[in-house]
């Protein structure tokens, strides 16, 4: 009797392990590409004229190199009158997130800077910056409606 009670033991706590084990492992499934995902965003959620940065831009603005990524999209300002922003960053290799991230700080830094003594508003703007990283994904906004961006942004993701 006390077998049959250790091993329905041993059992259940394999299953529980298993079980959180498999929502820290949980991969993210998105069909999209980066661009696909950002035209979709600015086309819910309305943002200041944009251009996007080629693979040298990338580099010159970002300090990152495209090819650490396996797909981009990265949105600034036409003109230097608005500090909006919108980065989508998938990483090649997971390894590789941090200096993504701290680039991306970096970032959000330079350009806050232009606005400092200039526009207090879009210094303000550029200051709630978010970083948001799901799985290879790095998400990168500068917005007064940033909270929306997201919403879409997330709409895209599935937990597998």
């Amino acid at each position: 009797m006390k077998k049959t009670i250790m091993i329905l033991l041993t059992a259940m706590l394999a299953m529980v392990i298993s079980a959180c084990a498999g929502d820290k492992e949980s991969t993210v499934e998105v069909k999209q590409s980066a661009k696909e995902i950002a035209d979709q965003m600015l086309e819910k959620v309305e943002q200041p004229a944009f251009m996007e940065l080629s693979a040298q831009e990338l580099k010159d603005v970002y300090n990152i190199d495209a090819a650490k990524l396996a797909d981009y999209s990265v949105r600034i300002p036409l003109m230097n009158v608005k500090s909006n922003e919108l980065a989508i960053l998938k990483v090649k290799d997971a390894k590789d997130i941090p200096a993504i991230e701290a680039a991306v700080k970096k970032r959000a830094e330079d350009a806050q800077k232009p606005f400092e003594h200039y526009l207090p508003d879009q210094y303000e703007n550029a200051k709630n910056y978010q970083v948001i990283t799901k799985g290879n994904y790095v998400l990168f906004v500068i917005s007064d409606r940033a909270d929306e961006l997201i919403k879409v942004y997330e709409s895209f993701f599935k937990t597998k």
